[in-house]
């Protein structure tokens, strides 16, 4: 059964993100329109409590997922200039098999990111 799932890592803190919203949207490949699917927000453990999408709620085609780093790490580190270096970190990706586990996770920082398929 595939599934798609995100893990947050702050690399500020050196620990899990919790307490960030994520939101969830597919993408029109030939419109670019994204139509909202859901949002959620980390665990301890920077992860949701279940899968984003699994079983046939997992399509092929693109998505997004919207990280809202900016409002996480004003709770933490309530001195940061602003406006914000990073506020909404997006992460548009595609998804070419409904059967498999794709994992999007996120390290981030208030000025850096980066991300990768994890397993």
């Amino acid at each position: 059964m595939g599934k798609l799932t995100t893990h947050v890592l702050d690399t500020v803190h050196g620990k899990a993100a919790s307490g960030l919203t994520i939101q969830l949207w597919s993408i029109n490949p030939s419109t670019g329109e994204k139509n909202f699917i859901k949002k959620v927000i980390t665990n301890t453990d920077g992860r949701t409590d279940s899968p984003l999408l699994s079983g046939d709620e997992l399509q092929v085609g693109m998505y997004e997922l919207l990280f809202s780093v900016g409002d996480y790490f004003a709770d933490l580190i309530p001195d940061l200039p602003q406006p914000r270096f990073l506020n909404q970190v997006p992460i548009q990706f595609g998804i070419a098999d409904a059967t498999a586990h794709y994992h999007v996770p996120l390290l981030t920082s208030p000025w850096a990111y980066s991300t990768y398929r994890g397993s």
